[in-house]
């Protein structure tokens, strides 16, 4: 049996390129690498070092202290406080946002002139800087202000300060972190729903099932990849909350809206250099708790199409 030398070697050259590329991988991981270092992991074994010093912006020692810096946020309760309201906001804005963003994929998932229109319309907040993102619903919020504005229409004389009571004010602090992102999470859904095969859902619709059915039992735990992507990001995002809250409440009332990052940014600007290193230090390892658990058990539940 004779073998064409064309084809041989065309199929030569073919596999040529494979082998480079395995072999050739790292020049384009070392640049990102590198950036990442400089600007991510340097700075955190940094910020390692701070959280245990008495570093202050009112006298020049920068002695190791232990667990010192700790110990004062605890007595002052700023750790505890602003832990729990980290945590509460992270899940109540990924509660909404996934909510409203698997809720519009479902109404936007065919593609088709008015779904384009509305998509742009729904992604137009994830380009508004957070800071007047902050800016425009403390306005839109505000006791005269447009909100209750409207519910006077059925209600009149109603003033409600939204951002001025503690409850209302976390709840809707949250709300707009979830406005602000919720577009992207709807595109991620919307890719998520269009990648499902078209002969499952048919062979579910011959079975006789649902549209809820279908969507529980079929769309949904295919769905799972956008799933786990969505739920991971917009938790990590959400504690790591700052422009936003800095731009409504700034903490307040109070302490109800104190995420770990604006009680970090408190303790940094009174000088207090070493607290706000330690507070930075809580939230990296908060979110490392958090989020690796949680993508092992969504990642081990994802189904595939």
């Amino acid at each position: 049996m004779t073998t064409n030398p064309v084809a041989a070697s065309t199929s030569a050259r073919r596999r040529r390129p494979v082998r480079n590329g395995r072999r050739w991988w790292w020049p384009f991981i070392v640049p990102a690498s590198l950036l990442v270092a400089l600007f991510f992991v340097v700075p955190f074994l940094l910020n390692v070092r701070f959280a245990f010093t008495t570093w202050t912006g009112y006298n020049d020692d920068l002695d190791f202290s232990g667990f010192s810096n700790y110990q004062e946020l605890i007595e002052q309760g700023i750790l505890q406080n602003s832990l729990r309201v980290t945590l509460v906001f992270a899940l109540v804005s990924m509660l909404i946002q996934n909510s409203v963003s698997l809720s519009l994929a479902l109404l936007l998932e065919k593609t088709s002139r008015i779904n384009t229109v509305f998509r742009s319309i729904f992604f137009i907040p994830v380009l508004i800087a957070p800071v007047a993102a902050g800016y425009i619903w403390q306005a839109l919020l505000a006791p005269e202000g447009p909100v209750n504005g409207t519910i006077r229409i059925f209600a009149p004389g109603f003033a409600y300060a939204w951002l001025g009571h503690p409850t209302s004010a976390l709840i809707c602090v949250a709300f707009v972190e979830a406005w602000k992102w919720s577009g992207l999470a709807t595109l991620v859904y919307i890719a998520g729903l269009n990648a499902v095969p078209r002969t499952v859902l048919e062979a579910a619709i011959l079975d006789g099932t649902t549209a809820w059915q279908r969507f529980w039992r079929v769309r949904f735990p295919l769905l799972a990849p956008a799933f786990t992507f969505t739920v991971v990001t917009s938790l990590m995002g959400s504690m790591n909350a700052y422009d936003v809250v800095m731009a409504t409440t700034v903490g307040g009332p109070g302490v109800a809206t104190n995420l770990l990052n604006i009680a970090m940014w408190h303790e940094w600007s009174s000088g207090f250099f070493g607290t706000a290193s330690a507070l930075g230090l809580t939230l990296t390892l908060v979110v490392v708790v958090a989020t690796l658990p949680l993508v092992r058990y969504l990642r081990s539940r994802e189904v595939a199409a």
